[in-house]
Order: structure tokens, then C-alpha cells, then sequence
């Protein structure tokens, strides 16, 4: 099965060109550093031990951040890599003033792009970050004996057999894994079925704050500028869903005419394209990225830059978070219940159900299903004070992540 594998794999190589050719087009690849996905470098390895982590996209590298700067300032490592897919996540790590931390486009999972990346930069250790799972790098990985570590893992019900229609090729690809970390009970279960030799649960690390967060966030604009307003937020929306967030702001302007919604969009690239369904409602858009000082007549404040959520969590009470009104699975509501907001989802949010279970233990949480639902539970009032009890769960699971690591870390080589 690996050998059809590698045939597939090769196949996508032929056409990818087009492909990358599409994706710089739509503004989702770098149009230079995109050379990085066939393992051509463009950061130097310096000497010494070198940490790998790798996560997907810019949830999974957001969840990582606290051990990153964890490891920034051990001195035992020279230099971390962080890999991930796509764009947006590595323009959110550029935020981050890391002096040992670089990052790379991960490499297509074709068997010889794998050994390359992996003869340059030879990992003491590899860290992927839950569902990334790629057999050429796990092959190469466990043939090199470079301990291999699935952090804050998760696997589905819907993943988990779409991996057991290969049985024999699924449990030669988990069998690689050191160790595993999952994030929840299920992601257990199925971890076992897949014969991961170990299993150690220690929690899931979205809920570990990053203290240095606050060092990318000065709020004084942002909270003079919205000053004179009644404000909310619609954070990590996907499409449609800003049309249902502007309907319910039309309903609420009925009767606060002082109002402004602030919608922050998964993806930015459509920013044109949210600007032109929200006009068409005959609401007045005004984007984060015009800097605009007065919002004069303004309904909808759009964020069309990366990595600006927490500062605007910071000033609502109340967030709704994407992706959840649609099926796709929801977005993480942690980042804004730390700062105390109510949040308001969809019935779609398998993605996170564990932690909106937590939440809503803490009354956190309110499940809607349409506009007039999301209007009519929008709040001005008090922030909850129950966001201390989040983060006392975080710093345990942090220092049980890190006494973890560090045991395999400072094992290796």
C-alpha cells in the first residue's frame, strides 16, 4: 500500500505546479518561499540540538506557542523548527519575536522531498501536533530513530475509519509513533485500535494560556476608537456566516443605534467578497486595515489582517465564534473566554466538543441557530468572572506537557 501511496503522492508532484499557480493566484501560498514544500530550504540549520514541531494550520500552531517560548529559553536546545501548511499560520508566527524559533513550510509527503528534509535538518526530536499524520515522514522519521511524538492528539470518528479501510498500512504508519498525547477519551480509544505503542493523557493544550500574549496586544486605539460604541464580535467566521452575523446586527441596530459588529473572518483572502455581501445588506463596511479613526455611520468593522482576535477579545463581552453555524466543525472559543466574553455558537462543534462541554459547566456558552437566536443573545453586560478556573486548568496541563517533553528531549541524541 506505501507503494501505491508513493504513486499518488507523485502524481499530485506532475500537477502541482497548476495547483501552486492557483493557490498564489487566491493569495493562500507564498510565491517565493513555496520551494520550501519540495525541501528547498530557505533557513539555515545552525549546530546543535534542534527541536521539530509541526502543526497544520494556525490553530495548531497557536496551541504550541507557550511551549515554543518554553523552549526559547532552554538552554539545552539550539535552534526550533516549526513547520505548518499554510499561509495564514505562518504569518501569524512572525508576530512572535522568537530568537531560536524559525519556520518552514512543511514538505510534500513524497518519500525522497522527506529524507532531504530530513538529512538538512536532523531533528533531535519531532513533535506533530494533533492530526498530522503523513506515512513518507513517519517511514523516514522512525528508520532514522527520531523519537516521534503525537502531541495533543486527536483523532475522529469519521478519520479513524477512513484509516481502517488500510488496516495493515494504518497500523504500520501509527506503530511509528514514540508516544502518543491525545486531547480527549475518544481520540484514545482509536489510538489504541491503531497499535500507538504508548499512550499518555495529559490534557488538551488549548487550554494552556500563553503569558506573553499580552506583549503583541496594546489596546489603548482599539479601545479609544470603539469607546463611543456598543460593540460585539463575530470572530473565525466562514462563509455565510458574516451574513447571518450582519442580520443580526440589523435587528439589534433597531434598537441600539450606537452599534458596530466586528467581524474577524477565518480567511482573509475573502475579504472582498465579504465586503460585497455585507454592502448589499446596505450596511456600512469599514476594513481594520484602513486604520480609520472615526467610525462615523459605520455598522460593520471587518479585521482583514492576521493574528488581531485577542485585542478584540479583549474589549467585547460577547463573541461568536465561526465555523460552528455551518458544518465544519467550529473554531476554538478559548482565547475569548479567557478574557471573560460570553460565547455564542452553532450546533456544529465537533471540533472542539470537549472544551464547549467544559464551558458550558461554566456557563460560558449559548448554542443558537439563526440570525434572530444570535440577536437576541448578544451581551453587554458583565464579563464572567469564571475565566480564572480556564486558566488554572491551563498552567496544570502546561507543566504536565512540559515535564513530559523535556523527558524525551533531553533523551534524545
Amino acid at each position: 500500500m506505501f507503494f501505491f501511496y508513493q504513486i499518488i503522492i507523485f502524481s499530485i508532484i506532475l500537477i502541482s505546479p497548476i495547483i501552486i499557480s492557483v493557490r498564489i493566484l487566491k493569495h493562500k501560498e507564498d510565491k517565493k518561499r513555496f520551494l520550501e514544500k519540495f525541501s528547498i530550504n530557505s533557513k539555515f540549520r545552525k549546530k546543535g540540538k534542534l527541536i521539530w514541531f509541526h502543526g497544520s494550520s494556525v490553530g495548531e500552531i497557536m496551541s504550541i506557542i507557550p511551549l515554543i517560548y518554553y523552549y526559547e529559553n532552554n538552554k539545552s536546545v539550539q535552534q526550533i523548527l516549526v513547520t505548518s501548511s499554510t499561509l495564514s499560520s505562518s504569518n501569524i508566527l512572525k508576530k512572535y519575536k522568537f530568537k531560536k524559533t524559525i519556520h518552514q513550510f512543511f514538505p510534500i509527503d513524497f518519500l525522497l522531498i522527506s529524507k532531504k528534509f530530513l538529512k538538512y535538518w536532523n531533528p533531535a526530536t519531532a513533535i506533530f501536533v494533533e492530526s498530522e499524520i503523513w506515512p513518507s515522514m513517519f517511514k523516514i522519521l522512525n528508520k532514522k530513530k527520531i523519537p516521534l511524538i503525537l502531541l495533543n492528539a486527536r483523532l475522529t470518528k469519521k478519520s479513524y475509519n477512513r484509516w481502517s479501510l488500510l488496516k495493515n498500512f494504518a497500523h504500520s504508519v501509527f506503530r511509528s509513533i514514540l508516544i502518543s498525547y491525545p486531547q480527549n477519551i475518544e481520540t484514545i480509544k482509536y489510538l489504541k485500535k491503531l497499535s500507538v505503542k504508548k499512550i499518555k493523557y495529559i490534557g488538551n493544550l488549548k487550554f494552556i494560556e500563553s503569558p506573553y500574549d499580552k506583549q503583541l496586544n496594546s489596546n489603548t486605539k482599539l479601545k479609544n476608537l470603539f469607546s463611543k460604541y456598543k460593540i460585539w464580535v463575530a470572530a473565525s467566521t466562514h462563509r455565510d456566516e458574516e451574513i447571518i452575523c450582519a442580520k443580526a446586527h440589523k435587528i439589534l441596530k433597531r434598537k441600539i443605534k450606537n452599534l458596530i459588529t466586528i467581524i474577524i473572518p477565518r480567511h482573509i483572502n475573502r475579504t472582498n467578497e465579504i465586503l460585497t455581501k455585507i454592502n448589499n445588506l446596505n450596511l456600512n463596511t469599514v476594513c481594520h486595515s484602513s486604520q480609520k479613526k472615526k467610525l462615523n455611520d459605520k455598522d460593520i468593522y471587518l479585521v482583514d489582517t492576521y493574528g488581531e482576535s485577542k485585542k478584540f477579545y479583549e474589549i467585547t463581552k460577547t463573541v461568536f465564534l465561526g465555523g460552528s453555524l455551518i458544518n465544519h466543525g467550529g473554531q476554538n472559543p478559548l482565547e475569548a473566554a479567557r478574557y471573560g466574553a460570553k460565547i455564542i455558537h452553532g450546533k456544529y462543534i465537533n471540533n472542539f466538543e470537549d472544551i464547549y462541554l467544559y464551558l458550558k459547566k461554566l456557563k460560558f456558552s449559548k448554542s443558537i441557530d439563526s440570525h434572530q437566536q444570535l440577536a437576541s443573545s448578544i451581551n453587554f453586560g458583565l464579563l464572567n468572572k469564571k475565566k480564572s478556573d480556564i486558566n488554572k486548568l491551563g498552567g496544570k496541563i502546561f507543566k504536565k506537557t512540559t515535564n513530559e517533553l523535556d523527558k524525551l528531549i533531553n533523551n534524545a541524541n
